[in-house]
């Protein structure tokens, strides 16, 4: 059976199945319950390196006369498995991770799907881990050179970030990695309170001091005593406290609401911003003298979308972690997935990638990560491939079925082809559409 796709190309139904196994799954190879090939996409035999013939022996294929076969002994035994092992028919030191899925009609097993993805040679080739933040890219791991020099110190840092883009992370890392370790940390985000009770969640405040101050309340300054307070979103502090917080760090002493007796604080200040403090100070909404006490170091966290070789990792990192903790049942993503994530701006940048996975996890049925389970703006948006010059749309029709007609052609950008099959019918048949509709010609294009 043949299946005519376009103009110029034939399908064979076999061969549209093994194209969208390898769309959904990437590298695969689908074992009988004899564990023999039945079909392996273009992308697994690339990545072996040989013609994976059907019939062959899949535990022969992967793991050869090595003594150490962890993928035939799950297979052979029934279980599920995800391994890492060396590559069957390379003399480098090339490493394929191996997962197995289970093909079952009820209690019934027929075979199986092997998932497959090569392993850079270190595990992770230039993948840093620290303190929570993942990356390949030259531009984080200098960032955490600087964070691992200047957590020593005991001056004030200010790190400069996007929202979403872990500069609590950051601010925690300078004080695990400083001589305060062992101190509290505390933090605070400074636009989420009013003025008044910022104020008293900063200093703390005695009894009696304002209405509802019915006790003594020590607050976040004298709280994180011997460690670090970090303060989010900095550039929201209010003019007043901003006053306040100055004379904290040249007195270094603390004076809570309705006291009069400056309490002394060892306390090391972290502040992080997603605005330039110079812009504030020239608008006047910040102190000038304040922003020169808080930037002594100043550091600076990059987007998301400035580091894209970073996404496929945190991706990757971010599914194995929940699936460790059961969270879901994805075990790989597909390659259209995939697409989608690492051709995204990331506005909210990790904070935005994790919002949008734990979606996924929420929907996703099946052990494969699909478009389908990712959400419906993520779509939204197009490469950009050059300006086009505007053109003024045409008003739409009123008739249902010209509506109809003319929406698909916008759609297909003109295309009659694409336009016809949108809407199930032939391209002769959408040609007399749009001549008894009359619809301008100038619509479609590949006439």
């Amino acid at each position: 059976m043949k299946h005519q796709v376009g103009a110029s190309r034939t399908f064979h139904a076999g061969d549209l199945t093994l194209s969208a196994l390898e769309a959904l799954a990437g590298a695969a190879i689908v074992i009988d319950e004899g564990l023999r090939v039945v079909e392996a996409t273009p992308a697994a035999q690339k990545l072996l390196g040989v013609d994976v013939r059907r019939g062959e022996s899949a535990p022969q294929l992967l793991c050869g006369t090595k003594a150490k076969r962890p993928v035939a002994e799950a297979l052979a035994e029934g279980r599920s498995i995800h391994a890492v092992v060396p590559h069957p028919r390379s003399a480098e030191q090339r490493r394929i991770a191996v997962r197995t899925v289970p093909i079952e009609q009820g209690r019934a097993r027929h075979g199986w799907v092997l998932l497959l993805e090569e392993v850079p040679e270190s595990g992770h080739a230039g993948v840093v881990l620290f303190h929570g933040m993942w990356t390949q890219d030259a531009g984080m791991k200098e960032m955490f050179r600087i964070v691992e020099r200047v957590a020593a110190s005991d001056e004030t840092v200010l790190v400069r970030g996007e929202t979403g883009s872990g500069k609590e992370l950051v601010a925690r890392a300078i004080h695990e990695l400083s001589p305060r370790r062992a101190g509290p940390f505390y933090a605070i985000n400074c636009a989420a309170l009013p003025a008044t009770l910022l104020e008293s969640e900063l200093f703390g405040h005695k009894r009696g001091s304002f209405t509802g101050a019915v006790s003594d309340v020590v607050g976040h300054v004298q709280r994180a005593d011997g460690g670090t307070l970090f303060l989010d979103e900095v550039a929201e502090l209010p003019l007043e406290v901003q006053a306040k917080l100055l004379r904290v760090l040249e007195s270094r002493t603390v004076l809570p609401v309705g006291s009069r007796k400056p309490i002394p604080i060892d306390v090391r200040f972290v502040s992080a911003t997603h605005t330039p403090l110079r812009k504030e100070v020239e608008a006047g909404r910040f102190r000038g003298d304040l922003m020169y006490r808080l930037r002594v170091i100043p550091i600076f966290l990059p987007a998301l979308r400035a580091r894209p070789g970073d996404v496929r990792l945190l991706v990757q990192e971010l599914v194995a972690a929940a699936r460790k903790a059961k969270k879901t049942r994805i075990d790989q993503v597909s390659p259209g997935a995939m697409r989608m994530l690492e051709h995204h701006d990331w506005p909210g940048n990790v904070r935005e990638l994790k919002n949008v996975l734990s979606y996924a996890f929420a929907l996703a049925d099946g052990p494969i990560l699909l478009p389908t389970d990712l959400p419906p703006d993520l779509g939204s948006r197009t490469v950009d491939t050059g300006p086009e010059p505007p053109r003024e749309l045409p008003r739409m029709p009123s008739d249902p079925e010209a509506e109809r007609i003319v929406r698909a052609l916008d759609r297909a950008r003109g295309n009659r082809e694409q336009a016809a099959q949108a809407l199930g019918m032939s391209r002769i048949t959408l040609w007399r559409r749009m001549r008894d509709l009359g619809i301008a010609p100038s619509r479609a294009r590949g006439a």
